[in-house]
């Protein structure tokens, strides 16, 4: 049974090197990452994983150990689970640090990228040709308001003709059968 036992063990510790290189290799394409964001999130959430799968052998290759018989053999492993915990909080802060110094390029990359003007697609045209079509597209809307402005008027003239005649004629001819008013 001591031999099932070990061959449980080699595998679990195989398991953690494997996650331990894993994260490594996660946390380098991170430093590397030039964005964007939405990249990083997904970086991000593999070496997660990889964290959650190495943290669950670490306690699994814990447990084997407070199960050996064997004293020696236990603190052996017990040391073992020590030193697995130890990578695992420094892949943690070179993990931190990737994160930081990817964010702080990728902040800067778009900072210049707004301070050189943007993206050539996103560029408006500042030519002659587009200010003077731009201009004359405002001088056209502005003589568009104009023309309804003064028809506006006109009907406002109009409507007051018809008031003032129509107010006139009951006061004075009441052709509408309405009581004469008198004066």
């Amino acid at each position: 049974m001591a031999a099932a036992g070990d061959v449980l063990v080699r595998v679990c510790n195989q398991e953690i090197v494997k996650f331990d290189l894993e994260i490594k290799a996660a946390v380098q394409d991170i430093r590397d990452c030039m964005g964007p964001i939405s990249t990083l999130t997904e970086l991000n959430a593999n070496v997660k994983e990889k964290f959650q799968h190495l943290r669950l052998r670490i306690q699994e290759l814990e447990q084997m150990a407070k199960e050996q018989d064997k004293e020696s053999e236990k603190q052996v492993l017990l040391q073992e689970v020590e030193n697995h915990k130890k990578q695992m909080l420094s892949n943690q802060t070179a993990w931190r640090k990737a994160n930081l110094a990817c964010k702080i390029a990728i902040d800067n990359a778009e900072k210049d990228e707004l301070l050189r003007g943007g993206d050539p697609l996103r560029q408006r045209k500042t030519t002659k040709e587009s200010l003077a079509e731009g201009a004359s597209n405002i001088t056209e809307s502005l003589m568009g308001i104009s023309r309804l402005m003064s028809q506006q008027v006109r009907q406002s003239e109009e409507t007051m003709q018809t008031l003032a005649c129509s107010l006139l004629t009951d006061l004075g001819g009441n052709p509408r059968g309405q009581k004469q008013i008198k004066a």
